[in-house]
Formats: structure tokens, C-alpha cells, sequence
């Protein structure tokens, strides 16, 4: 192969157009990545799990699902501990590959809430703050971004038991009380049809009642994701 003159200005020019080509594509390529893996901005104490849009060019196409898409579970219990464990599960776990959005994903939390609906509407707004926007995951299901956490600790924090010491008579039901957990954040999905995970250490108190008020656990708030009780 002839060695281009690169001596030749036009020749030179032609060699200049041709590398500043290749490196846009690279750079695309690598903003691409950063948005599945880490989303866009969020408020601060708050962590939605959105994504901001990729390049349209590289778009790769969700694999269809190989078994019926079922939304997690909380599963009931009247012990304070377990109970809180499976609503920190069920919290963080969505798949934007399944046919459902956030709301249903949020339905999930809902029914295991405050039976007499007083703490229904802010243990909604909270459960927002952990979800992606329903742009983020139409944007994100391109992607087949799926979402699990991994629980590290849980704990009474003493934040809760100084409240609990100076709250005044039947300020709060009997049985209520407050987990803080530290744990990881697993994302999974696909770029250009190929594998890419993430990991992000999280943490987030769950307020819940329990018996003697109730045979079963309830929900009642949450904190702000990586701003818990301590």
C-alpha cells in the first residue's frame, strides 16, 4: 500500500477529516455506556435509577422474555425484621424489559401500606424517589435494564430510639418502628447487544407497624435513598 504524502495539504485535510470521524464515533460510544450504567443527575439525597437517552444510531434490540414477567412480592410477616427485609427486596427491584412501568412497580409497595390510608399518599410520593420517571424507562427499556439490591446491614438506628424516648403518649401506633439499611444497588442490561452490569452502594431507612397494633406488618414511609435515620 502507497504511503499517503501527507506533505500535501489536501491530502492532509482528507487525514485530519478522517480521525476527527473516528472520534466522534468513540466518544458517542462512551457517553452511551455512561448513561445506562449511571443515569442522569438527580436531585440530592435522592437516586431514581434513571438513564438519560443513548444514541439513537446504537439502539440494540430488547431479546423478548423467555417467562411470564411477574411483579415481585412483598411477602407478609408479622416479624418486624423479616418484613422489612422483603420491602427493602421488592423496593429495589424492576425490570423495564417486563411490560410494566413504575406505577405498577410502585402498586407493589402500596398494598402493604398503612391500612388506614393516613400515610398512603406521602409513602407514594416517596417510593417515586426510587423508581425511574416514566421517560427515563421507556428510555431505559431499550436497554433491558434490570434492578436488584443485595442487603450488607440493617439496623435500629438510634435516631429512632431518641425519638421513640421523646415522643409524646400515642404519637405513635404500639409496634412502630424503623430499619436503616446499607446494602448495593446491581444494575444489568445490554449495550450494543453485549452484557453491562453496575454496582452502587445504597442506603435508606423503611418506617414500619407492626403488632400489637396489627397481626401483620405495614409500610409506612421511607427516607430519602442515602439520607437514613442513623
Amino acid at each position: 500500500m502507497k504511503t499517503p504524502d501527507l506533505t500535501d495539504p489536501r491530502i492532509r485535510r482528507r487525514w485530519i477529516a478522517v480521525l476527527a470521524a473516528v472520534a466522534a464515533v468513540l466518544v458517542l460510544a462512551g457517553v452511551g455506556v455512561y448513561g445506562l450504567i449511571t443515569g442522569p443527575p438527580t436531585p440530592a439525597g435522592t437516586d431514581s435509577g434513571a438513564a438519560g437517552p443513548g444514541p439513537v444510531a446504537t439502539t440494540p434490540t430488547v431479546p423478548a422474555p423467555t417467562a411470564t414477567p411477574r411483579l415481585p412480592v412483598v411477602a407478609g410477616s408479622d416479624d418486624p425484621e423479616t418484613f422489612a427485609r422483603n420491602v427493602a427486596a421488592a423496593l429495589f427491584a424492576w425490570d423495564t424489559a417486563s411490560g410494566f412501568m413504575p406505577l405498577d412497580y410502585t402498586s407493589v409497595l402500596l398494598a402493604v401500606g398503612d391500612p388506614t390510608g393516613a400515610e398512603q399518599a406521602g409513602l407514594a410520593s416517596d417510593i417515586t424517589t426510587y423508581l425511574p420517571t416514566r421517560e427515563a424507562w421507556v428510555e431505559l427499556r431499550q436497554y433491558a435494564t434490570t434492578q436488584h439490591l443485595t442487603i450488607d446491614t440493617l439496623f435500629v438506628p438510634d435516631a429512632w430510639d431518641t425519638a421513640i424516648g421523646q415522643a409524646q403518649p400515642g404519637q405513635f401506633a404500639a409496634g412502630t418502628t424503623a430499619f436503616t439499611f446499607e446494602g448495593t444497588r446491581h444494575r444489568t442490561g445490554l449495550w450494543n447487544n453485549q452484557p453491562v452490569t453496575s454496582e452502587h452502594p445504597v442506603t435508606f431507612t423503611v418506617f414500619i407497624v407492626c403488632g400489637p397494633t396489627y397481626d401483620t406488618c405495614h409500610l409506612l414511609r421511607l427516607s430519602q435513598l442515602d439520607n437514613p435515620l442513623r
